[in-house]
């Protein structure tokens, strides 16, 4: 199953879809890695159970660290003050 790449690919799809549902870049990340792999895989990588979900893991943590550098975070984060309004 972790050498098949249409296997990746509905779970892309399947990923992609739960982002649509859920709002806030949750699943966007994972989809994307899932993407990844399958073209890995499509190109005649062998890679066993735990090495997939390795390459997977850190697909997504790259992905979600784009999205990051590209979106930025939201207004509705939490702001961090530095400065006192009472410090003279």
């Amino acid at each position: 199953m972790w050498n098949v790449w249409w296997v990746w690919i509905v779970a892309g799809f399947a990923l992609g879809v739960l982002e649509v549902l859920a709002p806030g870049y949750i699943f966007l990340g994972f989809a994307i890695a899932a993407a990844v792999m399958a073209v890995i895989v499509g190109l005649g990588a062998q890679l066993g159970a735990a090495m997939a979900i390795l390459v997977y893991a850190i697909l997504a943590l790259l992905a979600w660290l784009g999205l990051r550098a590209k979106f930025g975070t939201s207004e509705k984060d939490v702001k961090v003050w530095r400065d006192d309004i009472n410090k003279n």
